[in-house]
């Protein structure tokens, strides 16, 4: 693996690891609490970090191949939330998530940016640079 590659295999693995840690400072240090939606996207993405961790260490995009179905199941996941939280003929659909329904919106940074809207860039950054790396390895 030359150096570009292994600078994004690191990209992904630096990107899992801000997500996670993201989602754990506004659980815990902001005490939002997460909603259903939340968890899945929490579930899809904490492993992520040992995952490509692992692919880091070796060198090798082949051991990450679960993370890219993994982060492409997170990004319709979070798409979906985020469309919850802003279609407004979809808004009741989150009131029925448990016990915190999935519209409730925590932040909302310039109006548009909010948790699950960082989930869907994260997954959709280590999708994407994922895809072009298997691209690039297919063609060499």
């Amino acid at each position: 693996m030359d150096k570009k590659k292994e600078t994004l295999l690191f990209i992904i693995w630096a990107q899992t690891l801000i997500a996670t840690m993201g989602s754990l400072f506004y659980s815990e240090i902001m005490k939002y609490i997460p909603c259903e939606l939340c968890w899945f996207q929490r579930i899809l993405m904490y492993p992520l970090v040992i995952i490509y961790g692992y692919a880091v260490y070796k060198k090798d995009i082949r051991y990450a191949f679960p993370g890219m179905i993994m982060s492409g199941i997170g990004l319709l996941v979070s798409a979906y939330h985020y469309l919850i939280q802003r279609v407004p003929s979809l808004h009741s659909t989150g009131e029925a998530c448990g016990v915190i329904p999935c519209n409730t919106i925590y932040v909302n940074y310039l109006g548009f940016i909010s948790i699950p809207f960082l989930a869907f860039i994260a997954f959709l950054v280590i999708f994407s640079i994922h895809l072009y790396l298997i691209v690039q390895k297919r063609r060499a």
